[in-house]
């Protein structure tokens, strides 16, 4: 049989989304509290037609519970809302904040800054993946991130950014939870044992080459968004396999890895197609060159309204868990995002 995608489209939120699903109108996309009131199939790549998720036609059936079902929680974190993951580079040459933490004390107090700000998540790396930077051992990323982990593992659930399996397996020893792997545990063959065997969550990212300096020569997809989504679920078949449960992977589209700027807002304008991969969704646009792009701002530190704009549209499309330089600005847009969708305050706001 060929390949086969259910796509969904018209998203709804609050009370609109709760109608339509009680109505049968809609379905509720990764348990809610989103839900999509249409359906694009796809078959051999290509488009079979959008119909009403009530009138879905038959022998499509069994494609829908990785759409609708909730991913299981994630890390023993809140699962009712977007999670916000604050980015803490240990690195000299990051494109946005490059040497700014090198100093552990630094790093230490950005890292608790970001807390009190409200993310769920600090997403601590010691390699810089800016487009054409030189890689680094693992012996170097263990010695700027180990000192960092070990304190702010004590006061915070810590993902470490790394592609090695002995950088994956020192910071996990010293009390982090989350391997944020790029490569999608392809570049080092022991890291599928590392995760295996210490059963921490692991985010899985597109890149179409595990070069980082030649990656971005890498864009030539026959369908951007399928062949991205198709690389996805068989890393986590493959992951899944070698006995990782799929409950306790994250998928990330990989924005500004190998795509074109065109390429990148495609990838976020589909984003719901992600969702029948059956796992939870992570999307890091934050200050990247896409944000610079659309909104012709050059310097890093100075797109924040543009990453912003673009965590909402994720979050709106179904992302889980965002990935961001700036956690306050987030956090509240987030909070006010839901309010206007909810047409309340679920509870009252600490300040103002």
């Amino acid at each position: 049989m060929a390949e086969r995608w259910l796509e969904p489209l018209g998203l709804l939120h609050g009370p609109a989304a709760f109608h339509a699903v009680r109505a049968g109108h809609a379905l509720p996309l990764a348990g809610g509290p989103a839900s999509f009131s249409l359906l694009r199939l796809i078959e051999g790549g290509q488009e079979q037609g959008i119909h009403p998720v009530a009138d879905l036609p038959e022998g499509w059936e069994d494609l829908l519970p990785a759409l609708t079902r909730r991913p299981l929680p994630f890390a023993g974190l809140p699962h009712d809302r977007p999670l916000v993951m604050g980015i803490l580079n240990v690195t000299p040459d990051s494109f946005s904040d490059g040497g700014k933490h090198l100093d552990v004390k630094a790093a230490v107090a950005a890292g608790h800054a970001m807390l009190e700000a409200g993310a769920d998540i600090l997403d601590i790396g010691g390699e810089s993946t800016r487009p054409g930077a030189a890689a680094v051992t693992a012996e170097d990323e263990i010695a700027r991130i180990l000192p960092v982990v070990r304190q702010l593992a004590t006061a915070a659930v810590v993902s470490v950014d790394t592609r090695y399996a002995a950088t994956m397996q020192a910071v996990l020893d010293a009390g982090a939870e989350i391997v944020n792997d790029i490569s999608a545990l392809r570049q080092d063959a022991k890291s599928v044992r590392v995760v295996q065997e210490s059963r921490a969550p692991v985010v899985l990212m597109h890149m179409p080459a595990l070069d980082l300096r030649r990656m971005h020569e890498a864009t030539g997809y026959e369908d951007v968004v399928l062949d991205v989504a198709r690389f996805l679920r068989q890393r986590v078949e493959t992951a899944e396999a070698l006995g990782i449960a799929r409950g306790r992977i994250v998928v990330d589209p990989g924005i500004g890895f190998g795509k074109t700027r065109e390429q990148d807002l495609l990838l976020l304008n589909r984003l719901p197609l992600l969702a029948g991969i059956g796992c939870r969704v992570l999307v890091g646009a934050s200050r990247k060159r896409l944000v610079g792009w659309v909104t012709g701002t050059e310097l890093p530190a100075e797109r924040v309204a543009g990453s912003v704009a673009v965590a909402l549209a994720a979050a709106a499309a179904g992302a889980s868990i965002l990935r961001v330089h700036d956690v306050a600005e987030t956090v509240q847009a987030l909070r006010m995002w839901k309010a206007c969708a909810d047409g309340a305050v679920p509870q009252p706001a600490e300040a103002g």
